[in-house]
């Protein structure tokens, strides 16, 4: 499990005060701001995060240290960290998408299905994007009990029982 778990992603600056335009990936997107200081990846640069309004996809905030427009443009794309103990535990049954990216895929029988390439959510649920072995070829499985029974994040592997066809 990695220790430093990506929570948001700056979109460019917001107006000529260093603000930025912020896109929470958090479940409660608002939450991005409980969780300051946020790393930049390197884990080099701690920002302290205000958020101002919401808007179009994310909110306005402020980042200790950005008071300039320019400096806020230089962040554009640049993603924000928060560290494991940061956060809070889950559930036994909720898993945080960085654990899950690179877990082996099962079928029920025992075959290798592929691995986690990286978890999508375009709004209904969350899907699995599988790497088939062999092949860059990619299959989308539905984070469902259904279709993912089981997530064993100690041995490193899911099993599947995707829908008929799927594979």
């Amino acid at each position: 499990m990695t220790e430093l778990i990506c929570l948001g992603a700056i979109a460019g600056s917001y107006g000529v005060n260093g603000a930025v335009r912020l896109k929470s990936f958090c479940a409660v997107p608002e939450d991005i701001g409980s969780y300051t200081p946020l790393l930049s990846e390197d884990g080099q640069t701690a920002y302290t995060v205000t958020l101002g309004h919401p808007i179009k996809n994310g909110f306005t905030a402020q980042l200790s240290g950005v008071v300039t427009k320019e400096q806020a443009d230089a962040l554009k794309g640049a993603r924000l960290f928060a560290t494991r103990a940061q956060l809070p535990s889950l559930p036994d049954d909720e898993f945080y998408h960085a654990d899950l990216i690179g877990l082996k895929v099962l079928d029920t029988g025992g075959t290798v299905l592929g691995h986690v390439k990286t978890v999508l959510n375009h709004g209904a649920a969350d899907l699995l994007e599988i790497i088939q072995p062999g092949s860059s070829a990619t299959v989308l499985l539905p984070f469902t009990k259904e279709a993912v029974p089981t997530v064993d994040l100690e041995s490193g592997r899911i099993i599947a029982d995707p829908p008929e066809g799927l594979f």
